[in-house]
């Protein structure tokens, strides 16, 4: 007997996706190494792990661009992949900022400020691209989140400078890196909630086995 219902037909991604994609990774990966030498030289914890944000999101561009011309069910995994990522990156923030609050260092805030300032142009150009993508598939979505999310991150270590700056102590750095983690933490699990349901619904209906289908007993012939 056969299945009553469908998968839903694949979507194909907007006119314009697959172009973002490419831009996004490109400042992403630049950003990355801007943001990951800055990081060493003043000794930010917001920095660093804006830097590793950004190094994420790269290998999170790469993989969307690898599924974008699949179905739902691959950009639904590749979307779940990318949810676990995003909270686990939240997690190690935390244990870092952890760490350096024991560990007493102070960053340098000068070197934030600019770099955060710098980071802050590079991801509101990104996250303007890819706008109005933010309404579609798990995978588009997620994409969205992490621009969204980088340019959240990239205002509050300006602000954790200026609170450097005028507090002498490493106090800001440590809670922006602590809000940083939080927001990858709940952009993770919002990912990963709808790249559930994208799978669900892209996963075809079971068909019987086919001894299912007939109401007759293996081995024996229909009563004359």
């Amino acid at each position: 007997m056969a299945c009553s219902c469908s998968a839903p037909e694949p979507k194909s991604p907007a006119p314009g996706f697959r172009k973002a994609l490419w831009i996004a990774l490109w400042v992403n990966l630049a950003m990355f190494l801007v943001e990951g030498i800055a990081s060493i030289q003043s000794g930010s914890v917001s920095l660093m792990a804006d830097a590793i944000d950004f190094f994420g999101d790269s290998a999170n561009y790469i993989l969307s661009l690898s599924v974008l011309s699949m179905g739902m069910l691959w950009r639904g995994r590749a979307a779940m992949v990318k949810g676990l990522t995003m909270a686990t990156f939240g997690l190690v923030v935390w244990a870092r900022a952890i760490w350096v609050a024991q560990s007493g260092i102070t960053p340098e805030p000068l070197t934030m400020g600019a770099v955060g300032l710098l980071a802050l142009a590079a991801n509101v150009s990104v996250a303007v691209m890819l706008f109005r993508f933010r309404e579609g598939d798990s995978d588009m979505r997620s994409v969205w989140l992490c621009s969204r999310n980088d340019a959240i991150s990239n205002i509050a270590v300006m602000g954790a400078a200026l609170g450097v700056f005028g507090t002498g102590t490493a106090w800001p750095d440590l809670v922006v890196a602590a809000i940083m983690g939080s927001l990858a933490v709940t952009a993770g699990i919002s990912v990963v909630r709808h790249a559930r349901k994208d799978i669900a619904e892209a996963r075809p209906c079971a068909v019987e086995p086919a001894t299912n289908s007939s109401s007759r007993t293996p081995g024996k012939s229909s009563p004359g």
